[in-house]
């Protein structure tokens, strides 16, 4: 038979897209049961088409979350303290929660940031890419959602770079970028907390410089890697000279046009593309008494490669390692 008469292969799930440019749902899957690599393949593959997918009702434990984390490649996380929550037994595993977080440290150091924001935008990020190896995906499950508020906001760094004028591409093509921690927060000597803050930092830095423009290894596919949260400025620029060309990169890639949002629920699992996405965490429940409980596993990723053929270099810190 040729290969133009044979029957299409039949699909284990089914994905439908709910926005334009950006993200789909994924159905036809049980993550409690153990998933065919054939099946493992065609998440994978929608995930890299629409950028991040989703799931709901998916009442999975911890250890199946790391064990279907497991399935797209090693597990990453940062080391020690700086990792942040987790779940007993589970070190892999990011727990996202505001309550954990000020009974830890006795404050919810993710509102103090927000409350120090010097952009509505300064929220937008990739993970970790303060490591020379940021993580290749990242996989999110909701425990606890509030009733209302809560989304999460994702927006398709691919789209944002094919959008940009031809003359403006070619300019960016050939440029890098420094990324850092508390990049667009205002920390003040003045105050004893973001003293605090900026000690820590000073002790042990983490910078990364990357490409501006990212070629994906998968899909050879052209990405801003750059973003609001995390990218400190342009190599080789003046401060003035870089904070124009980022700022106008910044609002460019938040665009609605390249953005998808999600309204979560219990069960419900994001999973994206840290390599052709940015997202926003949502900033519109801290003042309810709520809890928001959320669990992530990040896949280790490899350093950036850019369309000149430069790679990303670490500055200072070290590179995310397995676990």
């Amino acid at each position: 038979m040729s290969e133009t008469l044979r029957p299409p292969r039949p699909t284990r799930i089914t994905v439908r897209r709910v926005a334009g440019r950006i993200g789909a749902e994924i159905f036809g899957v049980d993550l409690r049961e153990e998933l065919d690599d054939a099946t493992v393949a065609e998440i994978r593959q929608a995930v890299l088409t629409h950028r991040v997918v989703f799931f709901r009702d998916q009442d999975i434990d911890h250890a199946r979350h790391v064990a279907f984390g497991r399935r797209f490649g090693a597990l990453t996380r940062r080391a020690g303290k700086k990792h942040g929550v987790h779940p007993e037994g589970h070190p892999e595993i990011l727990t996202v929660d505001p309550k954990a977080d000020t009974e830890r440290y006795g404050a919810d150091f993710e509102e103090h940031y927000r409350r120090k924001w010097v952009s509505p935008i300064a929220g937008w990020h990739s993970d970790l890419t303060q490591a020379v190896n940021p993580p290749d995906l990242s996989i999110l499950r909701a425990e606890k959602t509030p009733e209302f508020g809560g989304d999460t906001q994702w927006t398709n760094t691919v789209a944002a770079y094919e959008g940009l004028s031809p003359a403006l591409r070619e300019f960016v093509d050939g440029l890098t970028a420094e990324h850092a921690f508390f990049t667009a927060v205002h920390l003040r000597h003045s105050d004893e907390r973001d003293r605090g803050i900026l000690g820590m930092y000073c002790e042990d830095p983490q910078v990364a410089v990357h490409p501006v423009v990212r070629v994906h290894p998968e899909t050879g596919e052209r990405a801003l890697f750059v973003s609001p949260g995390s990218t400190t400025r342009l190599t080789g620029f003046s401060e003035l000279e870089s904070r124009h060309i980022l700022e106008l990169l910044f609002q460019h890639l938040t665009s609605a046009e390249y953005t998808v949002r999600f309204r979560w629920e219990p069960n419900s699992i994001a999973f994206w593309d840290n390599r052709s996405t940015c997202h926003f965490a949502p900033t519109d429940f801290a003042h309810l008494d709520v809890d928001r409980v959320m669990h992530r596993v990040t896949v280790l990723g490899e350093p950036a490669k850019g369309p000149d053929g430069f790679v990303s270099q670490q500055v200072t810190g070290e590179p995310l390692a397995a676990w």
